[in-house]
């Protein structure tokens, strides 16, 4: 359905091309839009020639049209002017009406296929009759896009983000519930990754400096056949999750990027618990200091360079060694053996996975 908005700009600006008054009404002879308060007081009329055969009709020197949504009146326009064209405009004005209704309901249309599309909700001989149906490309490269911000619901961001990508792109934009907007995105013209990524910037930047805070974008893997959007926008959600867990500093991040995170995401907590008590014997990775937090990051930073982390860190080189003994002795794992040094990192993952995990059960 057309908001009433929608309809007042395109009378207004049709009133401005025809020099004729114009007034949109609703089947019941609720006023809908107007550009005159001249049509006051004439819904018995509007009553009467919506019941009535009619497709046209002048009643008091208003020209009346019955606007179709198929074969069913959706409106009436009612047309004033002091011109011989009076009802011609008013014809093809009724016409333009009904042809911004059809396309209205097309989109609407498109958007439910879309959201069915992605949430896996229709068979595969649904999906191609359908897209024939409403003119989709079904052999498109596209990609699935998750945008997350802070303040979506508040501001809309849904309208935004349609308006940024705009209407004459292949792109759908949508949601299926209000804290994210969903982009399927046709990327025919895009071979290179990092073009994929550019796009995505380019997204979060226009949101941002449409004062939406805290913007996110995943992504997941490119595909070239319509049946396979689903399995795009479920990589995008493990990347948005995955992303918020061990790439919290990244504001676009893409499926194929998550890397060990990505396999860790996918195990159960017990087992999980488990590791983390056979791995530290009792030791809660939790309770490291500060200092020992950010030797260990800088370690690993380093690719386990002894010399290099104690420069950045400005400590002596021995004053390192003496810190690494001092966490092999709590937790049994030397992080200058390379086996220790990749068991203690995946622990880590692990352990903010389980966080991540806990703030959902409060």
């Amino acid at each position: 359905m057309i908001s009433n908005q929608i309809l007042q700009n395109t009378i207004d600006g049709l009133k401005g091309i025809s020099h004729i008054d114009l007034c949109v009404l609703d089947i019941d002879g609720g006023e809908v839009a107007s550009t005159s308060n001249e049509f006051k007081g004439l819904s018995g009329i509007v009553n009467e020639f919506a019941m009535s055969p009619a497709d046209s009709q002048e009643i008091q020197e208003h020209q009346f049209f019955k606007v179709y949504d198929g074969e069913q009146a959706e409106y009436i326009l009612i047309a004033t002017g002091s011109g011989e064209n009076t009802y011609m405009l008013g014809k093809m004005i009724a016409y333009q009406i009904q042809t911004l209704l059809v396309a209205y309901k097309e989109r609407f249309d498109k958007d439910n296929f879309i959201k069915n599309l992605l949430l896996d909700n229709l068979l595969l001989v649904d999906i191609y009759s359908r897209a024939k149906k409403l003119h989709v490309q079904t052999d498109a490269k596209r990609v699935t896009m998750i945008v997350e911000a802070e303040n979506a619901k508040e501001n809309n961001m849904l309208e935004t983000a349609k308006t940024l990508i705009g209407t004459s792109t292949p792109d759908f934009v949508t949601e299926v519930d209000e804290g994210a907007v969903i982009v399927v995105k046709d990327v025919s013209e895009q071979s290179k990754p990092e073009d994929i990524n550019r796009s995505a910037m380019d997204i979060l930047n226009g949101l941002e400096k449409e004062g939406f805070k805290g913007v996110r974008v995943a992504y997941g893997t490119p595909i070239n056949e319509i049946k396979e959007v689903s399995r795009s926008y479920k990589e995008a959600k493990m990347a948005l999750d995955v992303g918020k867990i061990f790439f919290g500093e990244r504001k676009v991040i893409c499926f194929t990027e998550l890397g060990i995170g990505r396999l860790i995401y996918q195990l159960p907590i017990p087992l999980c618990k488990m590791f983390i008590k056979e791995t530290f014997d009792g030791t809660n990775p939790e309770e490291f200091d500060e200092e020992t937090l950010q030797t260990i990051d800088k370690f690993f930073e380093n690719n386990l360079n002894v010399s290099e982390t104690s420069r950045q860190l400005f400590i002596h080189r021995n004053t390192l060694v003496y810190r690494l003994d001092k966490l092999q002795k709590s937790t049994g794992l030397d992080l200058r053996v390379f086996d220790d040094a990749i068991t203690f990192k995946i622990a880590l993952m692990v352990v903010k996975y389980m966080k991540y995990m806990e703030s959902f059960e409060y």
